[in-house]
């Protein structure tokens, strides 16, 4: 039996902020409105979609057991354009044939920038 990682749920406190956010610095598509109690956004490059969800005022955000990475070939250009709108992203660090990049979004979760999905052929993929 084969799955498919398909959606992502995110806790917010404050949902059209988050659902904001994926859209302004991540490109997902939403209409933003509330259906169902969740926003719904959809990847415009393919991947998984996210789920914006009203978070109980008892559920502790902002821990990291969760990171959300995106694929991103040219780190660098992608902060530059980031800043430009409100974002900051921490320094680059260089791993094995690739870098990420690290961020927080409005709730406090851990958000990461990585071009390790374009290393060069021959990089290990571990």
């Amino acid at each position: 039996m084969s799955t498919t990682l398909g959606t992502i749920i995110i806790y917010a406190r404050d949902m059209q902020k988050s659902a904001d956010f994926y859209r302004k610095h991540f490109g997902f598509e939403t209409t933003g409105q509330v259906v169902e109690g969740l926003i719904e956004l959809s990847p415009v490059n393919g991947g998984a979609s996210i789920l914006i969800h009203q978070a109980a005022t008892s559920v502790k955000l902002g821990q990291v057991g969760v990171k959300l990475s995106f694929h991103v070939a040219d780190i660098e250009s992608f902060k530059a354009h980031a800043a430009t709108q409100g974002l900051k992203f921490g320094a680059t660090h260089q791993a094995n044939g690739y870098a990420f990049s690290n961020a927080k979004d409005p709730d406090k979760n851990s958000v990461s920038i990585s071009s390790r999905a374009f290393r060069a052929a021959g990089q290990p993929k571990v």
